[in-house]
């Protein structure tokens, strides 16, 4: 295959722009921010799970302290119907007001267990409560820095989609001016050795496998007609050559 020079130094425009895109596709993918937001989310996750299970705590709590309660003021209201009635001395017999009187006292150790119970219920209540408040300030807290690492993201992100898009760009244009012939074989080369589908030649050294030429490579390239496309014989891209290459 044969190209102008000048044709293949821009090859090696097209190739630098390559390689800055994929230099920018790979920063983007590895923006930090990627896996900053992902340990937040599943610290966000984790503390909204514990937060709902406090607030069915909370809320199982305040249902038992609300029947508790009740069970509480339906004692009350029995033991002051028997007291009121003991007052009213409408009974007279022994027997009755002896009974009567073991109620009353049985009423008042129930209430007693009762309020008791009530009492413990509100000590849990309250420390359920206390575990939501904190967790919820703790979910604000990593929702805070959640949206903080997103918000960084998307701009680093739409930085290098502008810088991506001004690259493409500036491809497209250089490629179009290069043989259709060369580019393609290049573009196949590409896809084989790694992105890299031409090299310079420097100082008698393929940039693309980094290996010198050896003296009779050297001089098969001097040999070599001004157009002619070269291969590096040890990585097989496009080996160009420059007033650097050291002939």
């Amino acid at each position: 295959m044969n190209a102008e020079p000048a044709d293949q130094i821009r090859l090696l425009d097209v190739q630098a722009l390559d390689v800055r895109l994929q230099q920018l596709a790979h920063k983007r993918k590895s923006l930090p921010e990627h896996a900053e937001i992902e340990s937040l989310n599943k610290d966000l996750t984790q503390l909204r799970d514990l937060l709902v299970a406090a607030q069915t705590e909370e809320s199982d709590c305040t249902r038992e302290q609300t029947k508790a309660e009740q069970d509480v003021d339906q004692v009350r209201q029995r033991a002051a119907r028997d007291q009121q009635r003991l007052d009213s001395g409408a009974v007279t017999s022994p027997k009755d007001l002896e009974n009567l009187q073991h109620e009353i006292a049985s009423l008042a150790k129930r209430q007693g267990d009762l309020e008791d119970v009530v009492l413990e219920i509100m000590e849990r209540r309250e420390s359920a409560q206390e575990r939501v408040a904190e967790l919820t300030g703790r979910v604000t807290s990593v929702q805070s820095k959640t949206d903080d690492a997103m918000a960084r993201r998307d701009a680093a992100t739409e930085s290098l989609d502008s810088e991506i898009a001004t690259a493409t760009k500036e491809r497209e244009v250089i490629a179009a001016s290069v043989p259709a012939d060369l580019l393609k074989l290049y573009d196949k080369l590409r896809a084989q050795q790694g992105g890299v589908g031409a090299a310079r030649l420097y100082q008698r050294r393929c940039e693309g496998c980094r290996l010198e030429l050896n003296i009779t490579e050297v001089n098969e390239v001097k040999a070599a007609a001004r157009d002619a496309v070269l291969r590096c014989e040890n990585c097989r891209r496009i080996l160009v050559r420059t007033s650097e290459s050291g002939l």
